[in-house]
Formats: C-alpha cells, structure tokens, sequence
C-alpha cells in the first residue's frame, strides 16, 4: 500500500503516507485554496433560488493556475476563429457560460480540497505507526480527493507551463539545483497517487 491507493472492501479507497507526504499534500491543498479565494460571504442571501442565478465573473482569470483550472468553453486550442465575427461569438458564448458556472465550479473545487485537508487532519491519521498513516477515504472522500489530485497536478502543471506531453520530457532530466526539481518531482507524485486512485475507483 505505501504510496499507492488499494481499494477497500465495499467501496472507498485506503492509502499510506508518512508525515513527509501529509505535509506536502496539506500544504498544496491550502495554497489551492488561498488560490481559489473564499465562499460567499456570510451575509449572502440564502435563497436557493437567488443564489441559482447568482452571477460569476465574465472574464477569464488572469492567473495562469486559475486559467488552467477554469478555462474557457467555447474554444477549440486546434482551430483558431475563421472570422472576426466568430471570434467575438466564441468570447461572447464563453464569456455567459463562465458568469452563471463559475461559482459552482470554485464552490466544488474548494470544497474538494477542503475534504483531502479534512481527511488528513482527523484523527484516525494522526495515529500513525512510525510515522506512517493509513488514511481510509469513503467513495464520496474518494471521489473528492481524485477531484483535488487533478487540480494540484494542473495547478503545479501551470506553474511549470505544461501545456502537452513533450513539455514534460525536459523536465525529467533537471539538475537538482535547478529551483523546478522540487515542483517535477510533486508533479511526478501526485500523478502517481492519481493514476492508482483511478485504478481503484474502476468498476
């Protein structure tokens, strides 16, 4: 089990770490967080069907690591707009469908990493034998901490400027006094313990 997920009997997922990698995936979670800015404020209106139609931002992040976490729709990376026109029609359709999705997108993303900093605070971890802790996540917690996996890989990704597959080549063979290596070698991690949360979680 060290360092890969396993499946638990009757659903879910169990994964040991020590405190090493506790810390390092609690750490990335709050910056994820910090990143992703807070709920709704406190006096927000409890109307469900107010806060249905609340309205988000129209315009894209300027952040690289929020742009990679909620990208524009409407837009295909392999045609650029034939026309003027269409290019505006694209911003436009990108521009309505980011003001009434994006909350709901931050709301679940924050909630995400909130459940991994939860799992890793309780105290079920915290009894670790030898430094080691054998977390044991439901299929919800599980769900959820695939969900958070994704979005630190993307937002380490972003920060490193991978856009595809041969980004990454160079990256393997940095000199480790080159102040990357600690950002590849988390990147390389946390695609690890995604790809076995992926294996576990297939029907």
């Amino acid at each position: 089990m060290p360092g890969h997920f396993e499946p638990l009997p009757g659903g879910g997922a169990a994964v040991a770490l020590d405190d090493v990698e506790i810390s390092i995936i609690r750490s990335l979670a709050v910056q994820l967080l910090e990143l992703i800015g807070p709920g709704p404020a406190e006096d927000a209106s409890a109307d469900p069907l107010a806060g249905l139609f609340a309205e988000g931002p129209s315009e894209p992040p300027t952040d690289p690591v929020l742009r990679r976490l909620f990208p524009d729709a409407y837009t295909d990376p392999e045609r650029e707009p034939d026309t003027a026109a269409e290019a505006a029609e694209r911003e436009e359709y990108s521009a309505e469908f980011r003001r009434y999705t994006e909350n709901d997108l931050r709301a679940g993303k924050r909630e995400n990493a909130l459940a991994v900093i939860r799992t890793l605070d309780a105290p079920a971890s915290a009894a670790a034998d030898e430094g080691v802790a054998v977390l044991k996540l439901s299929p919800d917690e599980s769900r959820q901490w695939l969900s958070a996996l994704n979005d630190l890989r993307l937002a380490i990704g972003a920060r490193l400027e991978i856009t595809g597959e041969d980004d990454t080549d160079p990256l393997y063979h940095l000199p480790d006094h080159d102040p990357r290596k600690p950002m590849v070698l988390a990147y390389l991690w946390l695609g690890g313990l995604q790809e076995t949360l992926v294996t576990t979680l297939l029907p």
